[in-house]
């Protein structure tokens, strides 16, 4: 740190799984931190992971160069681990708590908000005990959001398995902070839904502090930057692929089970889109990578089903833009749920065809009325939703990009901060912040 320079007079904090992970609230710290930078911050700081240690998890990545560079003014911190090979898992924490505590005892007034609760919004609570016993000066505002896949990963899992000081270690550092938020109704309910689990089984109170305190803060996206788009570099972006406007159906998230992948695949192939000419563009990377591309090879149209793996994201906008229909057949897995759907919102934004999704956890928060509904594993649904679009004209498909796009901008990164900053007033100890 340059000890000759400025002491900022407002700081953000954001504790996430940053870029390059593929992962829509890793883009929701970026918005975030974007945003801050147009609210009075003048120290935007993202503390993450090690590269190497995200690699080592096995998390799908986008390529490093393909990492679209963030502003000035916002730092990127990824602490080393702290220890030898003789503390196994405790090192990449510990130098991250560190950093946090290095961070909260310089008296600059901060706010510290984590996505995702395990680690993360323990890294916090922790670092923020520490700086307090300290004795240096301790100027700082806590938020922790649930995003949903922490707790269908870890408290959920808790529950079934009987591990409840685990669960209770999650709920009690999240409630700890400051400003409790969830990102969707849906995740809300599914957080209190497990603490009453708890509660019955083991008498806590867990339950009640979740009604109480829990608000909904939907995912901040950049809205500026989709409908800021030029059409003339679309026709560039489409042409470098080899494809076309109106040319073909996209999917672009994880290649996940959850995702619904397979069953996009069956329903393209029973639907009219080969025989009208529309390619199949799966957009992506994950775990289930080389199956799905296994599974494409067999079906008949296989010629016609394209992947990518290498989309940076100033690319994502205009894939959105120019198909035929963007398809997200999410389905509930014991391992994720979709809890809001992010890439969604940006299609939306973007324009294009009609978005065809499930109703799968929060989605139906994410796209209202806009999108055209099929059930969870259902390929016949999905070919029929795509023979609909395809038996749209283009009026009809302006109306709905037209009425997708309005009700996506509720989802503007800088209306999001805003909402978030008007709770972090509300503490009363913290009048610096208002």
């Amino acid at each position: 740190m340059d000890l000759t320079a400025a002491r900022p007079d407002r700081r953000l904090v954001i504790v996430v799984r940053a870029d390059p992970v593929i992962c829509g609230h890793s883009g929701e710290a970026r918005n975030l931190a974007e945003a801050a930078l147009h609210r009075g911050f003048d120290d935007v700081r993202i503390v993450t992971w090690p590269i190497d240690r995200l690699q080592q998890a096995g998390l799908p990545l986008k390529p490093l160069d393909s990492v679209t560079p963030y502003s000035p003014g916002i730092v990127v911190e990824r602490p080393a681990p702290i220890g030898d090979y003789k503390v196994p898992d405790g090192r990449y924490l510990a130098g991250l708590t560190g950093r946090l505590v290095e961070l909260f005892t310089d008296a600059v007034p901060t706010v510290a908000m984590s996505l995702y609760l395990s680690p993360h919004a323990t890294a916090i609570a922790d670092a923020v005990a520490v700086a307090r016993r300290t004795g240096l000066p301790v100027d700082v505002v806590t938020i922790a959001e649930a995003v949903g896949s922490d707790v269908t990963n870890v408290v959920r899992a808790c529950v079934e398995n009987d591990q409840f000081g685990a669960a209770a270690h999650v709920l009690a550092q999240y409630l700890s902070h400051d400003v409790v938020l969830a990102v969707s109704q849906y995740t809300r309910d599914l957080v209190v839904t497990e603490a009453t689990a708890i509660d019955a089984r083991h008498g806590t109170r867990f339950a009640d502090q979740c009604r109480e305190r829990i608000n909904v803060s939907y995912p901040a996206i950049d809205v500026g930057a989709y409908l800021a788009r030029d059409e003339d570099e679309t026709d560039r972006v489409l042409a470098d692929r080899g494809l076309t406007r109106d040319g073909y159906v996209l999917f672009l998230s994880r290649l996940a089970h959850a995702k619904g992948v397979d069953d996009l695949i069956d329903g393209y192939v029973r639907s009219g889109a080969p025989a009208a000419g529309r390619r199949l563009v799966i957009a992506g990377n994950g775990p289930q990578a080389a199956e799905l591309r296994a599974h494409a090879a067999r079906t008949p149209v296989a010629d016609l089903i394209t992947f990518l793996d290498d989309v940076p994201d100033d690319e994502k906008g205009h894939l959105m833009a120019g198909c035929t229909a963007f398809v997200l057949p999410s389905k509930p897995r014991p391992e994720f749920i979709e809890t809001f759907g992010i890439a969604l919102v940006e299609k939306m934004l973007s324009g294009g065809g009609p978005v065809i999704t499930t109703v799968t956890g929060g989605i139906g928060e994410a796209v209202g009325d806009t999108a055209i509904i099929v059930p969870v594993d259902d390929p016949d649904a999905i070919a029929a939703a795509i023979d609909d679009v395809l038996a749209m004209d283009r009026a009809e498909r302006a109306a709905w990009a037209e009425r997708a796009r309005e009700y996506a901008l509720r989802f503007d990164r800088g209306v999001v901060l805003d909402r978030i900053l008007e709770r972090v007033a509300s503490v009363t100890w913290a009048p610096a912040l208002a």
